[in-house]
């Protein structure tokens, strides 16, 4: 079953694996993730506050939503184009 993390979690969890005395393998066995987990996390979130890494979450959001509204108008500009070219 996979589990979700908010952005929250996730810092939280950064924070505690790079604390002093605090092992990355530990810090993943605690919360059940896999140390590759964390890694990734790390390379996304690194440095970030908790606000910075959501506003980066809904940016990201945001950014694939407008990607899928800009795909779906070239292809009704394609099928347009096809349309006219074949009346013509």
């Amino acid at each position: 079953m996979k589990q979700r993390f908010s952005v929250d979690q996730v810092v939280r969890i950064l924070a505690e694996a790079d604390s002093p005395g605090t092992s990355v393998a530990a810090t993943a066995r605690k919360y059940g993730v896999s140390e590759q987990s964390v890694y990734r996390w790390r390379q996304k979130y690194k440095g970030f506050s908790a606000s910075e890494a959501k506003r980066l979450q809904v940016l990201e959001a945001e950014n694939g939503r407008l990607k899928r509204l800009l795909a779906e108008k070239e292809l009704e500009l394609h099928a347009l184009t096809e349309i006219v070219k074949k009346n013509y």
